[in-house]
């Protein structure tokens, strides 16, 4: 379900512009720092996900989305109140300048000086154009790299030594890509400018934090089978990034660990497929629904901080009704006596 709807949306959003500046609303080299750390984790996160008991992973869902939702809701109360300062001041200078109307056009936080005006910038452009195909290739690679040791892992037994092998060759092919970009991050040929700034100079231990929350949205994404957009959403608002290259990019990055995780789970023999395929044609069609009604919101209210109050309203939900149905079925195992405690990985026979 999670893979469907982030592929609609990325297809959606793949022709789209950022609000303020002259870039695709993906950032790219953000997902190209932060993507193959989300792989590795999604890798670590399935493996937990067999060895967890179903009440740990419950518990861990609840506590998690809970917290995050709440930061979120926060973090769109400051963007609004922003909003609303910048509209109040751009309507006293209109009034003040040619005693124009007071509906004021909106212009997307963080606002740049420097950048182009909203309406100079063209908000849909050719896909071909808007694409940065380099960084694109590389996430590919990764992404088809994961697939061929999931794969290769798939046919040989669990915990023999080849098992571990292909487990640990995740690392490099996770890593070198991922290293490659914050070294020119570090280095400043490269740099993250969606924020509406010139990127900033990255501190060694800026980028090994940012790595290292990949590598944990991964986990928790593989472990809770949510695809790891729950973590990289508000974790890119925190960084600075608007709420539409932000929504644009985690669901980006979301498409490849959301797509993985699916795979890792059907070869574990955990992935109901007529039933996923169900949720995947039905997240599909209402995604870009939500997508048109939410651009539109956007448009109307002059507010991009709806995006931040939707998506903490929608983890919320989930913690709600996933932490519901995993209780469910906590108090079913309670009931009939059955073991609760850890698993043996290399006893799993899927």
């Amino acid at each position: 379900m999670i893979m469907g709807a982030a592929g609609s949306t990325v297809y959606y959003n793949l022709k789209l512009r950022h609000p303020t500046l002259d870039m695709p609303i993906i950032d790219y080299d953000l997902a190209l720092l932060m993507q193959p750390m989300l792989m590795l984790g999604i890798s670590i996160g399935v493996t937990f996900n067999v060895i967890f008991a179903d009440w740990m992973v419950t518990v861990l869902l609840i506590v998690l989305f809970i917290f995050t939702s709440t930061k979120a809701f926060f973090k769109g109360l400051d963007a609004w109140k922003k909003e609303t300062i910048l509209k109040k001041e751009a309507a006293r200078r209109l009034e003040a300048n040619a005693g124009a109307s007071h509906d004021v056009a909106y212009k997307p936080l963080p606002g740049d000086p420097n950048s182009r005006a909203q309406e100079d910038i063209e908000p849909v452009v050719s896909l071909i154009e808007n694409v940065y195909w380099k960084e694109l290739g590389l996430l590919v690679l990764v992404w088809l790299a994961f697939l061929g040791l999931q794969i290769a892992k798939n046919k040989t037994s669990t915990c023999s030594t080849v098992y571990w092998v292909l487990n640990l060759l995740q690392i490099p092919a996770s890593v070198g890509v991922s290293l490659y970009e914050a070294a020119s991050l570090y280095s400043g040929r490269r740099k993250i400018a969606s924020n509406g700034s010139d990127g900033g100079e990255w501190k060694l231990h800026q980028l090994i934090l940012y790595s290292c929350l990949g590598i944990l949205a991964g986990i928790v994404g593989g472990l809770l089978g949510v695809g790891g957009g729950s973590i990289l959403g508000p974790l890119f608002l925190e960084l600075g990034i608007p709420p539409q290259v932000s929504s644009a990019t985690s669901t980006f990055a979301m498409t490849f660990s959301s797509s993985m995780s699916a795979v890792e789970y059907y070869l574990l023999d955990r992935f109901p497929v007529p039933y996923a395929m169900y949720f995947v044609c039905l997240a599909t069609v209402a995604a870009f629904i939500g997508q048109h009604v939410v651009t539109r919101l956007i448009v109307t209210l002059g507010r991009a901080s709806i995006i931040i109050f939707i998506l903490a309203f929608i983890i919320f939900v989930s913690a709600i009704s996933l932490g519901g149905v995993g209780i469910s079925n906590m108090i079913g195992k309670i009931t009939r006596h059955e073991y609760m405690g850890f698993e043996n990985l290399c006893n799993y026979d899927g």
